[in-house]
């Protein structure tokens, strides 16, 4: 009995335990088709599989090795704009314009309101109109350097937070800047950024020098069409050689472009058919003066969008008969073979631009009315030379007088290499005028530097004698001069077969070099994409300020060129690479 009930323990026990594992296996394999395991993410060597990433943490990117450069900041600051962005890239990421609108206070809505843009507003001189828009000028007097850094830490703060994307702490810094800036000026700039943001270094980079480098040169003649002045620097091996300016700038152009949409807007102060020249304050009568800063943004849009200038040299009020004379036949000549209806079909095809000033309508311009402000403005088609100032002076008379002032040698590279840039370099037509008004003017004048009714005389009197040499005249020269002019024979030439052999061969195996002597234009990539190549090619500046050095000294802890030695710069650069010693003054180099 006993034996009995034993057996039937074990056989319950038995089926209790087979019970029990079954249950734990269904209950396993529930729980693997419900959530499965990391099994199959394991590689199986018969079959092609994806190699599973590493991570160097739970916080870092696969994609962290790429950036592993130093990223430098690239920003082009001018009078009115600023652009940003970062090296390598060929175009700045944001382009902010300084406008009296961006310095609101908040809840100011006022802009808002039907009759704000018709309100009546403080009328400008002409060379103070448009100044609201401006972040500085190079005349200081009147200027609120307190607000200017004001407004510089606005837009980089802006740029940093809603283009560049990134904190401005150890990142460096590379600043395009003119290379003519007053001394309080750079100042109040170098100021706002080191005491706004934590860059540690900031290089300054010359405006001319980078423009050539973006061309791909080593030399050339810049001339950067600006808002307030036009610039033209001499560049030779990298170097600023000499520089040149004039307050014939897209100012002028905006205005002149202003007076003939305000004879359009307002007929009954003027009369349309009246060409628009460049009138002084009191030069204007009662129904002439300046426009008012209403029309500034509407002019800047007419002017940045439709204005055209005309590649064919009209002519311009001189002080020389004879070259008004000349410069009228050559006209004559050269519109001798272009259809008769040219200039008929310019002045017949009206554009019409909706006008948002009161009375808001649709205004109807001609064609070739809409080319007078930028001639008008930029070469003083409608003015007397003898009238000018030598602070205004058209770019034709300043890039030539430019070009004359410099040394043979540099002239004859840089007369090569023309790189227009700037904002008004934009405006179709301009380019290729500028290069034929200079052609034109090196053809009839040459590169001697006195002009007028003597010059004349002189320089064909030499023309005739060279025409009587070449003839073989033996006494080209008539009069009292006759008597002690002297015509020598000079030997003939032997031929040296060899030497001739040695020059074939030469000049098969010469490289080809740029044309020196030829006037030639070059394009450009522009300021802020030559910033952005010289930073990516790690280039070291010449002027590299530090900022805690800048934030103790400023500007007077700047060394003089002088204090810089050789064995200063050998062991500089010892320092360097060693990592020992400590650094070195910074040079403030062309801004000095």
């Amino acid at each position: 009995m006993l034996t009995r009930l034993t057996r039937l323990g074990l056989r319950f026990s038995q089926s209790h335990r087979t019970n029990c594992d079954l249950r734990v296996s269904m209950t396993t394999a529930a729980k693997s088709a419900t959530r499965p395991g990391l099994s199959h993410l394991q590689a199986d060597p018969s079959s092609p599989h994806t190699p599973l990433r590493t991570f160097s943490s739970a916080f870092s990117s696969p994609s962290i090795s790429y950036r592993a450069e130093e990223e430098v900041l690239v920003f082009e600051l001018g009078a009115r704009h600023l652009s940003a962005g970062i090296s390598g890239e060929s175009n700045p990421r944001c382009r902010l314009s300084f406008s009296p609108d961006d310095g609101r206070r908040v809840g100011d809505y006022r802009w808002c309101m039907p009759e704000y843009q018709d309100r009546p507003r403080k009328r400008k001189r002409k060379y103070n109109w448009g100044e609201d828009h401006e972040l500085w000028r190079m005349d200081l007097r009147g200027v609120d350097l307190g607000l200017v850094e004001d407004k510089i830490e606005r837009e980089v703060r802006k740029a940093f937070a809603d283009y560049l994307l990134l904190d401005s702490k150890n990142k460096r810094m590379v600043l395009v800047l003119p290379s003519l800036m007053p001394h309080r000026l750079l100042s109040s700039v170098l100021s706002s950024i080191f005491s706004n943001f934590q860059t540690p270094t900031i290089t300054l980079l010359s405006s001319p020098i980078i423009n050539t480098a973006a061309a791909g040169c080593r030399a050339g003649l810049i001339v950067d069409i600006g808002w307030a002045e036009t610039t033209m620097t001499a560049v030779y091996e990298l170097c600023e050689v000499f520089c040149a300016r004039t307050t014939r700038a897209m100012r002028f152009v905006t205005l002149h472009t202003a007076d003939l949409l305000k004879k359009y807007v307002e007929p009954s102060t003027a009369d349309k058919n009246v060409q628009v020249s460049a009138l002084n304050d009191e030069e204007r009568g009662p129904g002439q003066s300046l426009p008012d800063s209403r029309y500034f943004d509407f002019a800047e849009e007419v002017s940045s969008r439709i204005a055209w200038c005309s590649i064919e040299p009209r002519l311009a009020a001189t002080s020389n008969q004879e070259t008004n004379a000349a410069q009228t036949l050559e006209q004559g000549q050269s519109d001798s073979g272009k259809p008769p209806g040219l200039q008929q079909a310019r002045e017949q095809i009206n554009i019409s631009i909706p006008s948002p000033l009161p009375p808001r309508k649709t205004l109807k311009i001609p064609f070739d009315k809409l080319s007078e402000p930028v001639e008008d403005g930029l070469f003083a088609t409608s003015k007397d030379l003898r009238d000018l100032d030598d602070h205004e002076q058209p770019l034709h008379q300043l890039l030539y007088k430019t070009l004359l002032l410099l040394p043979l040698d540099v002239r004859s590279q840089c007369m090569a290499r023309i790189i227009i840039t700037g904002g008004g370099s934009n405006i179709p037509g301009l380019k290729t005028r500028l290069l034929n008004e200079l052609k034109s003017t090196v053809n009839d004048r040459g590169w001697d530097p006195v002009y007028g009714k003597v010059a004349i005389e002189a320089r064909k009197q030499r023309e005739k004698i060279l025409k009587s040499r070449l003839r073989g005249d033996t006494n080209p020269v008539s009069g009292s001069a006759a008597t002690h002019h002297h015509h020598h024979l000079e030997p003939r030439q032997i031929r040296d077969p060899i030497a001739e052999k040695l020059d074939a061969a030469k000049m098969k195996t010469a490289k080809v070099t740029a044309a020196a002597g030829e006037i030639r234009g070059v394009e450009t990539l522009g300021a802020w994409a030559g910033g952005s190549l010289v930073a990516n090619l790690k280039v070291k500046g010449v002027v590299e300020v530090d900022r805690d050095a800048f934030l103790t000294n400023g500007l007077a802890g700047a060394k003089k060129e002088s204090e810089v030695t050789h064995a200063t710069q050998r062991t500089t650069g010892l320092a360097a690479r060693s990592g020992l010693g400590e650094k070195t003054g910074w040079t403030l180099g062309a801004w000095a």
